[in-house]
């Protein structure tokens, strides 16, 4: 690659001289977990299917936010829509599960065992608030925060 020299700064052609879009080119085709077949193109074909992956993308990108938005103006208008119908048709037609976040709160009593080291001096209270903890078995349930308020020895 060749380059000039310019008032003191050295310029590099945005262009290497070995450049060739002509160049036929040899690459593996991944398609998901099956195995990979390998294809040859001209490097001007593959520049252009990157450029239009790229424009695919950021297509996707902006038609993913536009239907983040209508999933939002759905979900926020649906109880009180008149046309629910309408809006579950929508909704099914881009994709949008109609759900909403729901803030909870509980209580819940536990009771059960614990061994402890009878020789040692043990704190029934302490041990329960440091180790007890609340999860659940349902993916849709997420666990904020747990707190133990109360613990006693029966």
């Amino acid at each position: 690659m060749e380059t000039t020299d310019t008032y003191g700064a050295t310029v590099t052609p945005a262009v290497p001289d070995t450049y060739n879009p002509n160049l036929l080119v040899t690459y593996k085709v991944i398609k998901g977990y099956s195995d990979p077949e390998y294809a040859t193109d001209k490097v001007a074909s593959i520049e252009w299917d990157l450029h239009n992956a790229r424009q695919t993308q950021k297509s996707n990108a902006i038609l993913h936010d536009k239907i983040d938005s209508v999933k939002n103006i759905i979900t926020e208008s649906f109880a009180d829509s008149d046309d629910q119908e309408t809006l579950r048709d929508i909704a099914e037609a881009l994709g949008i599960e109609l759900t909403k976040t729901v803030e909870w709160t509980a209580t819940i009593e536990v009771s059960g065992t614990i061994e402890l080291d009878i020789l040692q001096e043990y704190d029934v209270e302490s041990e329960l608030y440091d180790n007890l903890y609340v999860d659940s078995q349902n993916g849709q349930i997420e666990i904020v925060d747990t707190e133990v308020t109360s613990a006693r020895e029966c």
